[in-house]
């Protein structure tokens, strides 16, 4: 296995740790709101069932991917496109009612951003690397 899958395994994993701690955070403390508005509240409120969805999507896909199992690739598929599909909500969200704006003065929006950044990334990411091996599987 090379190193590039190891990695991309790894990040699978612990962003499914990290979606897990995220909810955590916004159900029982709030640190992670940007506002509590409830526009806003209600709109992220919304997310934890799609989220499970993707955390337990890249979870798999991480544990299949890191032992080298063929389901890995397909798996890494749906956690692709999981998290492509909800960075997308998100983001629009975020353009939509002016959320970036509040970043130079809200440390919650500044990890928002940080957290569409990367779900982008890691979702093009495991998708480019699912891509060949879940097309080779017979």
């Amino acid at each position: 296995m090379k190193l590039a899958d190891r990695v991309l395994a790894v990040l699978l994993i612990v962003g499914a740790a990290v979606t897990a701690l995220y909810w955590w955070s916004y159900f029982t403390g709030g640190d992670v709101m940007v506002l509590h508005e409830r526009w806003y509240t209600a709109f992220e409120s919304s997310f934890p069932v799609a989220d499970g969805w993707m955390a337990l999507c890249m979870l798999t896909a991480g544990i299949g991917l890191w032992s080298g199992r063929a389901w890995g690739a397909r798996v890494g598929l749906l956690a692709g496109s999981a998290l492509i599909y909800l960075a997308a909500m998100d983001i629009a969200f975020d353009v939509e009612n002016g959320m970036y704006a509040l970043v130079p003065a809200n440390d919650a929006m500044k990890f928002e951003v940080f957290i569409n950044a990367t779900t982008v990334l890691l979702g093009i990411w495991t998708i480019l690397a699912s891509w060949r091996p879940a097309a080779s599987i017979g």
